[in-house]
C-alpha cells in the first residue's frame, strides 16, 4: 500500500488528534494568554507564545514529535536540523525525557542560539548553509538518531495546532488570525485545528520579504507580468500558440510555473471570455461522485473547505476563481480524455464538464 503524503494525512486529522496532542505535551508547555492590543477601529489580541519556557512556540512541536515516537525510534536519541529555535524546542523536550539530541545548524546561525542549544545539552554540528538545506530537503543528517523535521512532519504540525485550540477557547468569536509563516509548520497546525473545530476564521500568513521559504515559494512561480504582445501577434496571423509554462525573473533565471496558474494568468491578461482547463476526470464531482455541470465560484470555495474538492483539483479551482475575479466571464473544467471535448464545449448547447461562473 502506498504511503499517504503529509498533506493527505493532515486533511484527515480530527479534533481528537489535536486534543490528544495538547494532553501529551501539557507538562512541556503552558497555555499562553491572549493579550489585548486594541486600535481605535478594531479589536486585536496577541497570542503570547513568548511566555513559553524557551520564549518560543517551538517546544510544542518538538515535544509532540518525541512523545509520539516509539521507544525503538528513540534508542539512539533525536536529530534535527535548525537555525536555532526549533532545535531548542527539540533539545528541551529531549532533555525533559533524558534523551540525547544532535542538532545540525547552518553556518549562518546566530552564535547566541548555538550557545543556547549547547546549554540544553545538545550536540551541535555546524555545516555550510547549502549542506544544512540539503539535510532539510533529504532528511539525511549523516548521524544516528530519530530525525525530526522542523516543518514537514505531521506530529510537528499537530503539536503546533494546540495554539489554534487555545485561541478558539480564549476567543470563540475570532474572525481573523495573522500568523508568521516561517517554514509553514505553525500556520498549518493552526489552520487544521480550526478546520477540526469546524471554524472558518480568515487565516493570513505574514513574513519578511527576505525569508528563505517565501523566496522559494516565489521561485515556484506565480506570474507577475505576462508578455501578451507576442501571443496576440501569433493569433493575429492565424497561429495557435502552444505555450510552455516557464517564466523569467528580473535576473533572467528560468522557473517552472504550475500550468493551470499560467493558463489563468494568460486568460486574465488577454481578457478572455472563457478559460478551458483540461484534466483527466469529467469535471468537478459532488460528495456522491456525481458530475457538477454548473457551479458558482462561492460554491466552489465551500466545496474546497468541506473537502469535496481535494488534491490536484484545488489549484485548478483556485485558478478558476482568480480568473473570474479578474474579468474572465466563465471557466470550464473538462475531460481531456474525451474525444473532441473542446469542440463539444464550444459548439454544443449542453456543453461539457463543469462550468464555473462568478
Amino acid at each position: 500500500m502506498q504511503k499517504q503524503s503529509i498533506a493527505e494525512a493532515a486533511f484527515k486529522l480530527t479534533l481528537r488528534d489535536f486534543e490528544q496532542a495538547a494532553e501529551r505535551i501539557s507538562k512541556d508547555v503552558i497555555v499562553t494568554p491572549l493579550l489585548p492590543y486594541n486600535l481605535p477601529d478594531r479589536q486585536l489580541a496577541l497570542k503570547a507564545e513568548c511566555l513559553q519556557e524557551l520564549g518560543s512556540f517551538k517546544i510544542r512541536a518538538g515535544a509532540n514529535a518525541i512523545e509520539t515516537a516509539s521507544d525503538e525510534d528513540l534508542l539512539k536519541g533525536v536529530v534535527t536540523a535548525s537555525a536555532g529555535n526549533f532545535g531548542q524546542g527539540v533539545a528541551k523536550a529531549a532533555q525533559n525525557r533524558g534523551l540525547p539530541v544532535h542538532v545540525i545548524v547552518p553556518d549562518t546561525a546566530a552564535k547566541v542560539k548555538v550557545k543556547a542549544l549547547k546549554d540544553l545539552g545538545a550536540t551541535v554540528t555546524t555545516v555550510p548553509f547549502s549542506d544544512w538545506w540539503n539535510v532539510m530537503m533529504t532528511r539525511s543528517a549523516g548521524v544516528d538518531g530519530f530525525f525530526i523535521h522542523p516543518v514537514a512532519e505531521l506530529e510537528v504540525i499537530i503539536g503546533n495546532g494546540g495554539i489554534g485550540l487555545e485561541i478558539f477557547t480564549q476567543c470563540p468569536e475570532v474572525e481573523v488570525i495573522i500568523v508568521p509563516f516561517g517554514g509553514g509548520g505553525m500556520i498549518s497546525g493552526i489552520a487544521l485545528a480550526m478546520k477540526a473545530l469546524g471554524k472558518t476564521p480568515k487565516i493570513i500568513a505574514c513574513e519578511i520579504e527576505s525569508s528563505t521559504p517565501l523566496k522559494a515559494a516565489k521561485k515556484q512561480g506565480k506570474p507577475v507580468k505576462v508578455e501578451e504582445r507576442i501571443i496576440k501577434n501569433l493569433i493575429k496571423e492565424d497561429f495557435i500558440p502552444v505555450i510552455s509554462p516557464l517564466g523569467l525573473n528580473e535576473k533572467k533565471e528560468v522557473f517552472n510555473i504550475n500550468a493551470d496558474i499560467a493558463a489563468g494568468a494568460l486568460a486574465k491578461n488577454l481578457k478572455s471570455r472563457r478559460l478551458l482547463l483540461m484534466t483527466d476526470v469529467e469535471g468537478v464531482y459532488d460528495k456522491n461522485k456525481k458530475l457538477i455541470t454548473e457551479i458558482k465560484a462561492s460554491e466552489a470555495e465551500e466545496l474546497i473547505y468541506n473537502e469535496t474538492i481535494s488534491e490536484g483539483m484545488i489549484p485548478k479551482i483556485r485558478t478558476c476563481i482568480d480568473s473570474l475575479d479578474n474579468g474572465v466571464r466563465a471557466v470550464v473544467i473538462i475531460d481531456g480524455r474525451k474525444p473532441h471535448s473542446i469542440l463539444f464545449e464550444l459548439f454544443s448547447d449542453k456543453g461539457s464538464g463543469t462550468l464555473i461562473r462568478k
